[in-house]
């Protein structure tokens, strides 16, 4: 697996920002067969940091419903990534 495959993207909520702030961790969507070795790996080569710990969370999809059709979201894989001090990574530069 790439390293540029293992991460999907940043999760922003209001925690995610909070969480940032206040202990310097970054919530990042990643693939479900990824593990935290390769998660820290790919997160200090794409974004030149040290990561202190990777945590992992198995979310399940919720199940919506939209009139008498029901569907389902798909499961999805989130990691808490919390770097060393001094370090960062900012998703939206600028705006």
């Amino acid at each position: 697996m790439e390293q540029y495959d293992i991460i999907r993207g940043p999760v922003v909520t209001e925690k995610t920002t909070l969480q940032k702030e206040l202990h310097n961790q970054v919530t990042l969507k990643v693939d479900k067969r990824a593990n935290r070795v390769e998660i820290k790996n790919a997160v200090e080569k794409n974004f030149n940091t040290k990561v202190k710990q990777v945590r992992t969370v198995q979310v399940k999809g919720k199940v919506k419903q939209r009139g008498r059709i029901i569907g389902k979201r798909k499961n999805w894989k989130k990691a808490i990534i919390t770097l060393m001090p001094g370090q960062r990574i900012d998703f939206f530069e600028g705006v």
